[in-house]
C-alpha cells in the first residue's frame, strides 16, 4: 500500500514571534512523534496582527521564521510547510507587483534536509465587508503571480517514480476553484491550505469548501487553521483543522477550539482507485471551455 502520514497543526498566534515558534515546535514534535512525514502549519502562525504590526515584523526567506522551520524540519527529518509569513518584497525577484510598499503573504515548504523546496505567495487577497467583519488584505499585501506544485520526492513511501506531489494555497484561495484544478492538472495529489479562516465565515464555509476542493479534484486536502482570538487587527479564527480524502471523507479533524494537531494516513492506492472509477480528470472537455468576455464581439460569438 502506498501511503503517507500527515499532520495539520492548529495554533493561536500571540503577539510574540518566539513564543509562537516555541508553541508550534512542540506541536510539530508531537506530530512527528506520531509518525507524520509532512506537517502543515497555519497562515501567519508566527507573526499575526494589524497591518502596521505585519510591516514591522516582516522578514525575508532567510529570516527568523524560515530559519527556524529549516532547523525543525532537518532535526525531525520531515517535510514542514511553514504556513505563511509576512514577507518583505525587496528580495523577491519578479514578484514586485509594482508596489514595493506592500508585503507578500508567503508559504514555504521545507524538505527533510532543511532546505526550502518551494515558496508560494498568496494570489487571492482577503478583501471583504461583512456586517461583523471588514478586512482589506490588499492594503498591506501584494498578490503573488505563480502557483506552486512540488514533489515530496524523498518520502520513504510509494515508489521513486510516483512521489506524492504537494500543491500550495493559502486561506482565501480556497474560494477560487480554478487554482486547485490547475494544480491537480499539474500533478498534485495533495493540496495544503494553511489558513486563518474567520470565525464569521468558517462555520458555514470552511469544511464545505475543503471537501468540495477534495472531491472535484480527487485530491487529499490538508486544512491547517489558526483558532480563536488573534492579536488586534486580525479577525478571530475558526480553527477546525482537518484532513480530507479524495472521496470527500474527513480522515481527521480537530473540533476542539484550541491549539493541537490532527494526524491522518493518506492512502494513494485509494486515490488511484477513485480516479479510475470516476475519471473526471480524463473526462474533461477543455476544447468546450471558454472564459466569458464582456466585449460585444465576444458575446455574439458565445451566442452561436
Amino acid at each position: 500500500m502506498c501511503s503517507m502520514r500527515v499532520a495539520a497543526i492548529q495554533t493561536t498566534a500571540g503577539p510574540h514571534r518566539q513564543a509562537n515558534l516555541d508553541s508550534a515546535e512542540a506541536l510539530i514534535e508531537e506530530a512527528a512523534g506520531q509518525g507524520a512525514r509532512l506537517a502543515v502549519l497555519p497562515e501567519y502562525f508566527s507573526v499575526a496582527g494589524s497591518p502596521r504590526f505585519l510591516r514591522e515584523n516582516a522578514e525575508t526567506l532567510d529570516g527568523p521564521t524560515v530559519t527556524w522551520a529549516s532547523r525543525v524540519a532537518k532535526r525531525l527529518g520531515i517535510w514542514l510547510l511553514a504556513g505563511s509569513i509576512p514577507e518583505r518584497p525587496e528580495e523577491v525577484a519578479g514578484e514586485h507587483s509594482g508596489d514595493s510598499a506592500r508585503l507578500f503573504n508567503t508559504s514555504c515548504l521545507i524538505n527533510p534536509q532543511g532546505d526550502v523546496s518551494a515558496a508560494y505567495r498568496k494570489i487571492h487577497l482577503f478583501d471583504i465587508s461583512l456586517t461583523a467583519t471588514r478586512y482589506s488584505e490588499s492594503a498591506t499585501i501584494a498578490p503573488g503571480s505563480a502557483l506552486s506544485v512540488t514533489p515530496l520526492g524523498d518520502s520513504p513511501h510509494g515508489t521513486p517514480n510516483t512521489p506524492p506531489i504537494l500543491g500550495l494555497s493559502i486561506c482565501y484561495d480556497l474560494r477560487f476553484p480554478e487554482v486547485y484544478r490547475i494544480m491537480t492538472l499539474l500533478g498534485s495529489t495533495i493540496i495544503a491550505v494553511p489558513a486563518a479562516f474567520t470565525a464569521a465565515t468558517g462555520p458555514a464555509h470552511w469544511e464545505l469548501l475543503l471537501r468540495a476542493r477534495a472531491v472535484e479534484n480527487q485530491v487529499f486536502v490538508i486544512g491547517a487553521g489558526q483558532v480563536g482570538e488573534l492579536p488586534p487587527g486580525m479577525p478571530a479564527a475558526h480553527g477546525h483543522s482537518m484532513v480530507i480524502d479524495p472521496w470527500g471523507s474527513i480522515l481527521a479533524e480537530r473540533k476542539d477550539p484550541n491549539p493541537g494537531i490532527v494526524v491522518a494516513d493518506l492512502d494513494f492506492s485509494q486515490q488511484e482507485r477513485i480516479r479510475t472509477e470516476i475519471p473526471v480528470l480524463a473526462n474533461r472537455r477543455p476544447e468546450a471551455y471558454r472564459w466569458p468576455h464582456a466585449g460585444p464581439a465576444d458575446s455574439a460569438e458565445q451566442s452561436h
